[in-house]
């Protein structure tokens, strides 16, 4: 009797009269459809041993069908070309080491959509099976070579996280590493947007099931999204994370109704998602197929307990073409501005963005480039490599005049042509306040408000010593200063307005 719990090739066909010569673990071509059916109910039996049935499911590796086999290849035929575009994407290297285990040498693989011209493969010439004299074995196909050891028990539970689904799933992102909590620069423009972030990280689905930050291009939304990720899967990693983008989405559902695999596409959003993130929602303006689906997605999800982010340019009251059921849905959500970086913010992300790529710049450097770049941390980063190259290119040590000159930063643009006096002026302007009461020893509220900004703008933008501050506000002591600067500050914190109010008088500077 021979072991059924392995499965030698050189056994498969029980032969009346053997041949002289026996086959070895070479493949022959199979051409009847009895013996393709079994081989292909095999190979798939071993698929989902390695794959688990979750994973097995999701990839529709049952959707393959074995069409022929021969000493070099192995051709498979899917019903759409969604289904053959996810498992190639997917699924290659499992079935090529799948089948590596199961026939003991590598094949080629070839996955063709039904009904299309499938690949002609030359081939050796391959001995030939008496088909007169053969007939097929009852046996149980088990793998005892693919029996799971404790580190494959893991790597399978793991398998539901579908290699962390982003990076490979068409349509979706690959989470990026880097872009996590510990990097995110906060400050008064983005600190309840970063702790809403948090708060979502650590229990997803739960306090804040839907997410919605909105702001300008370049604030950081999307580095939360990303760090959202990165902490779940570490602290979870079988949680299934999806981040793409609002035109992903489009594409990805377009291309499934022309493949008439809506129901796969949906079964992933519906079933296979526990976290979805959509970058740049507001991209789904004017689309109302697409919105459709979405509004069926977002619903289940909502119902499944799932966690929901987005991002965008707008707030969902701002965005047009989008149906009012999507607005409604989306004004649901946690709704959070990330506000334009004040100074202070824009100097702590250049400062550690240098360190991370080993530059070094002087501060009244950092200080030139913080307050020249107001509205966006990627300009920041720009200007920042840029010298950095030129640092690098020439040997030298990067000063201001360097900086002006590389960054086109004329002098009416930098920093020493802003004085105390014309911060003071721009302060006034803005509260309606003349100059002599903000510099007066006068407490009412209105007047003491504007006299700190003042003083806090001063030492940030125009640089000056607490003790030139001083002597400019009436002569007040370096203590009365450094209260004011705190005051501002914490303000800022706690209340998003306030901060927005300071950049307002920045930009006039």
């Amino acid at each position: 009797m021979n072991d059924q719990n392995s499965f030698p090739l050189s056994q498969f066909f029980e032969e009346t009269n053997p041949p002289a010569q026996k086959i070895d673990k070479q493949v022959s071509t199979f051409s009847q459809q009895g013996d393709l059916e079994l081989f292909s109910s095999e190979i798939k039996n071993a698929f989902k041993q390695k794959l688990g049935e979750q994973r097995f499911t999701f990839l529709q590796i049952e959707q393959l069908k074995l069409k022929n086999m021969t000493d070099v290849a192995i051709s498979f035929s899917v019903p759409t070309t969604f289904i053959k575009r996810l498992i190639e994407m997917q699924s290659m290297e499992i079935i090529k080491e799948t089948t590596l285990h199961l026939f003991g040498k590598n094949f080629e693989i070839d996955i063709q959509v039904e009904g299309s011209e499938s690949k002609e493969v030359i081939l050796p010439a391959a001995t030939p099976v008496n088909k007169q004299n053969r007939q097929v074995k009852d046996f149980s196909f088990q793998l005892t070579e693919m029996t799971s050891t404790h580190e494959e028990t893991l790597a399978q539970a793991s398998s539901t996280i579908i290699s962390n689904i982003s990076p490979s799933l068409p349509g979706g992102q690959s989470i990026d590493k880097k872009r996590i909590f510990s990097n995110f620069i906060v400050g008064p423009s983005n600190n309840l947007a970063h702790a809403a972030a948090v708060a979502v990280a650590k229990n997803p689905g739960n306090i804040y099931q839907s997410l919605y930050i909105h702001g300008n291009s370049g604030l950081g939304k999307t580095h939360l999204l990303h760090a959202i990720a990165n902490y779940v899967l570490e602290q979870k990693p079988t949680e299934r994370i999806f981040i793409t983008t609002a035109t992903e989405f489009m594409s990805e559902m377009i291309a499934a109704m022309q493949e008439k695999s809506i129901h796969i596409f949906r079964k992933k959003y519906y079933e296979l998602v526990d976290i979805l993130m959509i970058d740049d929602i507001h991209e789904l303006k004017n689309r109302e197929g697409t919105q459709n689906e979405f509004f069926h997605v977002f619903n289940e999800l909502q119902r499944r307990k799932k966690q929901l982010v987005f991002t965008s340019d707008k707030d969902p009251k701002e965005i047009h073409g989008i149906e009012d059921r999507i607005r409604t849905r989306l004004s649901s959500a946690l709704v959070i501005e990330i506000q334009l970086p004040d100074l202070e913010t824009r100097i702590a992300i250049l400062k550690k963005k240098a360190v991370d790529k080993d530059i070094y710049l002087p501060d009244d450097v950092v200080n030139l480039i913080a307050s020249s770049i107001k509205s966006n941390i990627r300009e920041l980063e720009g200007s920042l490599i840029k010298l950095g190259a030129y640092s690098s290119i020439y040997k030298v040590d990067i000063d201001l005049d360097i900086a002006k000159e590389q960054l086109k930063i004329d002098d009416d643009e930098g920093q020493k042509s802003t004085t105390v006096e014309t911060v003071t002026k721009a302060v006034g302007q803005y509260f309606k306040i003349p100059i002599p009461d903000i510099k007066s020893k006068v407490r009412n509220k209105d007047i003491t408000v504007a006299r700190h900004v003042a003083m806090y703008l001063s030492y940030y933008i125009a640089r000056a010593t607490l003790q030139e501050i001083g002597l400019f506000f009436g002569k007040r002591d370096h203590t009365s200063i450094i209260h004011a600067i705190k005051k501002v500050k914490q303000q800022q914190k706690s209340d998003p307005s306030y901060s927005h109010m300071i950049y307002e008088i920045e930009t006039k500077l």
